[in-house]
Parts: structure tokens; C-alpha cells; sequence
């Protein structure tokens, strides 16, 4: 799992009290300061709607989408940003 740190405030659960906000995402072992491709993610904003971000390996990521606010059983849609990736990162 990524490293939370003092850079994020996530959810509890799938369903969650609220949004990502602002985690980077660090390889297991890795300390101090993010370096270019650890990513960034974050939904601290109105519509922003990811609860959750597990790293699964180096390539890959397990993203936890809340639920709609008034359908707890729809989620259609996703929005929150990425940043903090490298010119030549492989999605």
C-alpha cells in the first residue's frame, strides 16, 4: 500500500466520510520526498468523488470510487486528477 503520510487525508471504506486528498503514492521502502512517478492522486474538490487508492505494484493501482450521494448503489461516473508522472511513465 502507498504511503499516506501527512499528505492525505483518505476514507475509511469503500463508501467513505469523504475524498482523496492529495495521496502519493510511494513504493514500499521508499521514504522522504516524492520523487518524478510516484503518483499524485487527488479529489479534494466538489465533484471529486475516489475514496480510496491502493498500490498494487509499480505499474498498477486499485481505485475505490465513492458512491453518488443520493443512489448509494450507482457510480457512473469518476473525477479527481493525477499528476506527478513522469515523461516516459506507461499507464
Amino acid at each position: 500500500m502507498g504511503d499516506f503520510g501527512e499528505d492525505s487525508d483518505d476514507s475509511d471504506g469503500e463508501g467513505g466520510l469523504g475524498n482523496v486528498n492529495r495521496v502519493i503514492m510511494r513504493p514500499p521502502g521508499h521514504s522522504g520526498k516524492a520523487k518524478r512517478g510516484h503518483l499524485c492522486f487527488d479529489a479534494s474538490f466538489e465533484t471529486g468523488n475516489l475514496g480510496r487508492v491502493d498500490l498494487i505494484n509499480e505499474y498498477e493501482y486499485d481505485l475505490f470510487i465513492r458512491p453518488d450521494t443520493c443512489n448509494p448503489k450507482i457510480r457512473f461516473w469518476f473525477n479527481f486528477t493525477v499528476d506527478n508522472v513522469r515523461q516516459d511513465q506507461v499507464d
